[in-house]
């Protein structure tokens, strides 16, 4: 039976009970905690995929994607207020949905975690390499700073960073909350400065035609923008800190969403309205794929001089427009910032190893400890591997929708999930209430499966590749192994996610496991 295996949602809770927080959270802490998770990663490394997929038409996609996003944080957050532990999507669904749900919810979320640290790996060394090139006058050789899609034989920098990355989280370093309040004003920061440099500049014949490819051209950038909009999640799972959550967590959601709309607007008509999006296109009329070999070439052609060829569009829109050394901080910025957003990524992938090992349905060595770092070193080891090679070898753009493939069904999951609680549970105390629930759940489900539709061939076929393996997985081992399969239900005192690293945290630093 597909929903049988529910893991108790009694068990569960009675461990969050045990370690329940303190209310103290408002509308204003939570709106700057989500612009704070949300605004980074996706608007340095994806504006030039959009471009190339929408044009200007890229500003309705924006909009589409932060929509999408509103209406599942809102069921994100009922589950979250209700089921405040470790594992997110996935212990959400095994207390709603059974096992094997739970187990596909898992097995997705690596798609969400691994690959998109990967992504920002590549955004990462775009940034960088730029920042190389320009700054000290030496050129690099394609071949070494891009993937054999992208005109090159391997992303060597990208990889670094994410071995870098994995070796620091072995050892057991993490950001402090303040350095990582720090990185959040410097991305921040950036993104304002381009935005104030860019917008009274534009020209506003630069934004025709603005859908050179049509309303599909425009559903397709939004499926790949999503990724800009992921990390919203980190307030859907502040709930148990929340004062009055039913009135303030849809505020924080919907306000940090609505914030960091306005900002991706800004930037994205800074972009077209300076040097234009215009994507290029083939001989039939029809856009080069983002990433593709086609479209290296193409853009060789004209000495890479148009934004969708740029690995790093916002500091080139800046040397364009005639402030190459603000283009240069742009780069250096997105240097200092992005590998926190790595190390999240690739916390958040041990947490979610950690919590299916713990629940026997992977191998226990995932959640061994190294005795020295207290770190579950052989996952970590496991998936900065997988990490580094992804990123070494694969464009940013594909990167980032492998990873929304998997985002999208995990949030598809919960959505259905917190309407399957309200029949099955309806009186079960919740601290927040999705508003609508009836509209709300099914408009975010839709939203989902419309966005994984727009999502490229390619994608959904490596989607479904990953969800048979997962299967194959899942029956050929998991299933015979599992706790609760066993009859196996207790709930470990403490509730551990990964232990906890070594390194003392500044006062009032949040557990770790948000991601952008």
């Amino acid at each position: 039976m597909i929903f049988g295996r529910i893991k108790p949602l009694d068990a569960i809770l009675a461990t969050a009970e045990k370690k329940s927080l303190h209310r103290s959270l408002g509308a204003f802490q939570l709106t700057m905690l989500g612009v704070g998770a949300v605004i980074g990663t996706g608007i340095f490394v994806l504006t030039a995929e959009a471009a190339q997929k929408a044009g200007p038409g890229m500003m309705i996609s924006f909009v589409i994607a932060g929509f999408v996003c509103a209406v599942a944080a809102l069921c994100y957050a009922e589950m979250a207020s209700m089921v405040p532990v470790s594992g997110s999507a996935y212990t959400y669904s095994y207390a709603v949905m059974g096992e094997l749900i739970a187990w596909m919810v898992g097995w997705a979320l690596i798609l969400e975690y691994a690959v998109a640290a990967g992504a920002v790996s590549v955004g990462w060394s775009g940034y960088v390499v730029g920042l190389i090139e320009h700054a000290l006058g030496i050129d690099i050789p394609n071949s070494l700073v891009r993937g054999p899609f992208d005109g090159g034989l391997v992303n060597l920098p990208a990889m670094a960073i994410a071995l870098l990355v994995t070796w620091l989280l072995v050892i057991g370093t993490r950001e402090s909350a303040f350095v990582n309040a720090i990185l959040v004003v410097v991305k921040v920061a950036a993104l304002t400065l381009f935005i104030v440099l860019a917008v009274p500049v534009i020209q506003m014949d630069q934004f025709t035609p603005f859908a050179p490819l049509g309303f599909g051209g425009i559903g397709a950038a939004a499926a790949s923008i999503f990724f800009a909009y992921v990390g919203f999640d980190a307030v859907s799972t502040a709930a148990e800190e929340t004062k009055d959550p039913q009135r303030n967590m849809p505020i924080g959601l919907i306000g940090s969403l609505a914030i960091c709309t306005v900002f991706y607007l800004l930037v994205a008509a800074g972009v077209i309205g300076t040097v234009g999006a215009n994507p290029l296109l083939d001989a039939n009329g029809a856009g080069l794929a983002p990433g593709s070999k086609e479209l290296a070439d193409a853009c060789a052609t004209i000495s890479d001089q148009a934004v969708v060829c740029s690995k790093e569009a916002l500091a080139w829109t800046m040397r364009e427009i005639g402030w190459p050394q603000i283009g240069n901080l742009i780069g250096l910025a997105a240097g200092l910032a992005l590998p926190s957003v790595i190390l999240m990524m690739m916390f958040g992938q041990t947490r979610i190893f950690f919590v299916m090992s713990r629940d026997g349905l992977l191998p226990a060595a995932f959640s061994r400890i190294h005795p020295k770092f207290k770190t579950p070193h052989v996952i970590t080891i496991l998936t900065g591997v997988f990490v580094a090679l992804f990123a070494a070898f694969f464009p940013v753009g594909i990167l980032a929708d492998i990873s929304n493939s998997g985002t999208l069904f995990a949030f598809a999951a919960v959505s259905i999930a917190v309407m399957v609680l309200r029949k099955t549970d309806p009186d079960r105390k919740r601290p927040f209430r999705t508003p609508a629930i009836t509209i709300t759940a099914p408009v975010a489900i839709l939203g989902c499966l419309y966005l994984f539709y727009k999502l490229g061939i390619e994608t959904k076929l490596m989607f479904v590749g990953w969800a048979i393996v997962g299967l194959i997985v899942y029956y050929a081992y998991s299933r015979s192994r599992s706790h609760v399969g066993r009859g196996i239900v207790d709930v470990p005192e403490e509730d551990a996610d990964v232990p906890p690293m070594p390194v003392a945290p500044m006062p009032g630093a949040p557990a770790p496991g948000e991601h952008e």
